[in-house]
């Protein structure tokens, strides 16, 4: 289920994210970016509309996906 990242509290979005972006395996290429860029790159990716958020009801889990 595609759940609109304008729909959530600052808050929220902000753990949605920082859980993804903190998952093993997610390869942001040869550079080192920190949290807060991370974050800042998904973010703006939810706000083009490049990823979103899914949410699978029966595992209960989010995850962030891209076109």
């Amino acid at each position: 289920m595609r759940i609109p990242w304008e729909r959530l509290s600052a808050e929220v979005l902000d753990a949605v994210i920082e859980e993804y972006v903190s998952r093993e395996g997610t390869d942001y290429g040869p550079h080192e970016y920190s949290m807060a860029d991370k974050v800042a790159q998904v973010r703006l990716q939810l706000e083009r509309g490049i990823a979103w958020i899914d949410f699978d009801p029966d595992t209960q889990t989010c995850h962030l996906l891209r076109s």
